[in-house]
């Protein structure tokens, strides 16, 4: 992938975590943060940066949110971190992320509240899908997973799957140039405007929304 780690320790993967858990505590004590960094389309145009902040919040009522989540983020992390290099990976992270929140601008209520590191835990399984198809392993269990998980998302009222589509879509997308960039010395550069190239691609949504919804904006 052009950024293996060395030592194999996914160091990302448990900074993430820390920074979930340590944000998950303040929510528990200070209710008012969950209100004032999570996202909510209506407040894309004033307040963009709920876009990322509300990643790295979870439900405080509701502790299997964070488990699960942390969980799975353990998991996806000691697999992709080593293999992508710890800057890819979290370039991937943080693109899922703000993909997970275009996907609720598209696709869901304007005034909902949505909070949840779930739209880049899929664009870590949806880059894992494209890694494996390139390298020819098997994914059929990892598309049983999926599918799982998205049947939840249309099930369950608290859980908002237009984060998971935006999220699975977007870090399956910025996997593709770190995978199918060729062998040389421009590889990494390749990689590096691939990754620009998504984030371009997320602003251009954005913008698009806010200028066709003038009651979003």
């Amino acid at each position: 992938m052009g950024g293996v780690v060395r030592d194999g320790r996914p160091i990302v993967t448990w900074v993430l975590i820390g920074i979930c858990v340590v944000v998950f505590l303040f929510q528990y004590l200070l209710p008012g943060v969950t209100y004032a960094l999570g996202y909510a389309p209506v407040l894309t145009a004033t307040e963009p940066w709920r876009i990322i902040t509300s990643g790295f919040l979870h439900s405080p009522g509701f502790l299997l949110h964070i488990l699960f989540n942390m969980y799975a983020l353990w998991v996806l992390g000691q697999v992709l971190e080593p293999m992508l290099g710890r800057l890819r990976f979290l370039a991937v992270y943080l693109l899922a992320l703000i993909g997970g929140s275009v996907g609720v601008l598209w696709l869901g209520d304007p005034l909902t509240l949505v909070v949840g590191a779930s739209g880049a835990i899929f664009g870590l399984f949806g880059a894992l899908f494209v890694i494996q198809r390139r390298i020819g392993a098997d994914t059929r269990g990892l598309l049983i997973v999926l599918a799982i998980n998205a049947a939840l998302g249309f099930f369950v009222p608290a859980i908002a799957w237009q984060a998971h589509l935006g999220g699975l879509l977007t870090g399956a997308l910025a996997a593709v140039p770190l995978v199918w960039a060729p062998e040389g010395r421009n590889r990494a550069r390749i990689q590096s405007l691939g990754l620009v190239g998504v984030l371009v691609v997320l602003t251009a949504l954005i913008a698009v929304r806010l200028a066709a919804a003038p009651a979003i904006a």
